[in-house]
């Protein structure tokens, strides 16, 4: 015999598609797990300011294609801050936004490209990638006043001061990838930079975000910011083609132009500004561009003053720079800020 209530006795949907991932209402057990997976992805994709599971998605599966040991640690440090924030009672829709699990996957993957890979080098990371939402959460409090993002000024606190700390700890050992400590020295220009070195900076620019040297996992990156934004795309292009450009014309070397160095700050800068914070017409095109040049120039700035620490720059240029020219676009009548950000 029927219930009189069908509804009553109809299964709950675990999980609805939506364009952007999964939407999940319950509170069962399994709701939560999809609930908490679903974050994770869209913490990856917030690295590119991308709220998405599928551009998550896709940029996971770009640094699995690239290496095994920086795609686990991307999903560890994801996980780590991101249980952190739900054990902390953060607001719900910043978790699920995955606001509180990008600056755990970079600090994540920077620890294990920095440090030989060790049962004390995974705890280490996941330490760290828990502090990152603490120091997530003031900045929050802090900045807010002045309506000004965090970005991934945690990711760059958090790792400068771990990766600083194993100076004096003798079971954590370097890779030998951190720069060399000592006062900058003048450079010279060194190598030919032709077609190829153009074609695969520029997609290195892009995969050099999650610290991947990769122009294949660069495509995946494309396809995972198309996929979310199309004018995100077309914005980490174009900045990982104006660092490039800069870093040629001011005769950086070929190696480091081929391997993107000069372009994952700018990425991230144009992907900001040109897609996140402004309405895009000509004058935030224009102040973008502006931005995006100055990035790159901040960025070999950065790289010359830690270099006495023996301490990369990291996304402190991108932080920097966007932070400057958000806090000043309030004099400027041609900007809109966009007004869902």
């Amino acid at each position: 015999m029927k219930s009189g209530n069908s509804r009553a006795t109809r299964p709950a949907i675990p999980a609805q598609i939506s364009s952007t991932g999964l939407v999940i209402e319950g509170t069962s057990s399994g709701q939560l797990l999809l609930g908490f997976l679903d974050s994770v992805l869209r913490g990856i994709g917030q690295v590119m300011l991308q709220g998405n599971s599928y551009a998550g998605l896709l940029f996971l599966i770009g640094i699995f294609y690239n290496s095994m040991l920086f795609g686990w640690a991307v999903l560890l440090g994801t996980a780590a801050s991101t249980a952190t924030a739900v054990l902390l009672d953060v607001n719900r829709s910043h978790v699920q936004a995955g606001l509180f699990g990008f600056n755990g996957a970079l600090v994540a993957i920077a620890l294990l490209y920095f440090l030989e890979p060790s049962i004390l080098a995974w705890g280490y990371v996941v330490l760290a990638a828990a502090c990152t939402t603490v120091v997530m959460a003031a900045l929050l409090h802090l900045l807010g006043a002045w309506k000004i993002p965090a970005l991934t000024a945690p990711f760059v606190f958090t790792t400068l001061c771990f990766v600083l700390a194993t100076a004096r700890f003798g079971r954590l050992h370097s890779t030998g990838v951190l720069p060399t400590a000592g006062l900058p020295k003048a450079a010279t220009v060194e190598g030919i930079v032709t077609a190829s070195t153009v074609v695969e900076g520029l997609l290195t620019g892009l995969a050099q975000v999650f610290f991947q040297g990769n122009a294949i996992t660069g495509i995946f990156f494309a396809v995972g910011l198309l996929i979310s934004s199309r004018v995100a795309c077309v914005a980490a292009f174009l900045g990982s083609f104006v660092g490039l450009l800069v870093a040629w014309g001011m005769g950086a070397a070929e190696p480091a132009i081929r391997a993107g160095a000069f372009g994952f700050n700018s990425v991230l800068t144009a992907i900001a500004l040109g897609s996140e914070f402004f309405v895009l017409n000509g004058a935030s095109a224009a102040y973008g561009t502006v931005a995006v040049v100055t990035t790159a120039v901040v960025f070999a700035a950065m790289s010359a003053a830690l270099e006495p620490l023996g301490m990369p720059a990291l996304t402190s240029p991108f932080v920097l720079v966007v932070w400057l020219f958000l806090l000043a676009s309030p004099f400027f009548q041609r900007l809109r800020a966009r007004t869902n950000t």
